[in-house]
């Protein structure tokens, strides 16, 4: 058994751990026992009923949370052409082609979205196992392998997530922060559910949504009645 601090103890007994709270209360509860000095980073964890071995079901995508995640991101786009003033003027961080390969070769990785027009993935994919492990490979199905660069790098400024099913058949994402309203943080957390049960794939079979759990960075996980999330 992992061993917690005080602070992580003391917010264990300010709920039942065992019971799946109306989604609103859950969030008040989980803001209210986030034990950390700093504005928390509040995080969902949720179980499917997916066999993530059989390509037929994966789930992968992203989705824009109406209120964001509280956190700016660095924006890293690879293009040529007038698509480099175009990622300029969006707000991305940085922008270039070859050159960017070549600095992350070299072991920069000082971004966290990366983003490319379709013609520049064949100098991408030299990087592809650098990229991929840390889920940074720009994909078609998250939106991030587009020749409309502009939207692609405001959706990443304002809110947009991407998730991915782990091998446990579990998604983390996060959904905002602990100084976010409650309601904002339900709107993103509905979003992102809302979001997966379109993501469902054909191939699974009995329950899909099988369990959803949040919390803060560094406080205990509070469950959420399902039900009341997807009816």
């Amino acid at each position: 058994m992992p061993k917690h601090g005080k602070k992580y103890v003391d917010a264990l007994k300010q709920f039942d751990r065992h019971k799946a709270y109306e989604p609103m209360e859950a969030l008040e509860l989980v803001k209210k026992v986030a034990p950390g000095k700093f504005d928390e980073t509040v995080e969902a964890a949720i179980r499917l009923g997916v066999d993530p071995r059989h390509a037929d079901q994966q789930v992968r995508g992203a989705v824009v949370l109406p209120h964001g995640t509280g956190k700016t991101k660095r924006v890293l786009v690879f293009a040529s052409g007038d698509k480099i003033r175009e990622a300029e003027e969006a707000g991305a961080d940085y922008v270039g082609g070859e050159d960017l390969v070549a600095k992350i070769q070299g072991g920069w990785m000082d971004f966290d979205v990366a983003i490319a027009t379709p013609d520049m993935m064949s100098k991408v994919g030299k990087i592809g196992r650098i990229l991929g492990p840390r889920g940074l490979m720009p994909n078609p199905k998250t939106g991030t392998v587009t020749f409309d660069v502009a939207q692609a790098v405001r959706e990443a400024k304002t809110g947009k997530i991407q998730y991915r099913v782990d091998k446990a058949g579990n998604i983390h994402a996060p959904i905002g922060k602990v100084s976010f309203e409650t309601n904002k943080l339900f709107e993103n957390l509905k979003t992102l559910v809302d979001a997966l049960m379109r993501a469902k794939p054909a191939a699974a079979k009995g329950t899909y949504m099988r369990n959803i759990s949040i919390s803060s960075t560094m406080g205990p996980g509070v469950k959420v009645n399902v039900q009341k999330m997807i009816g």
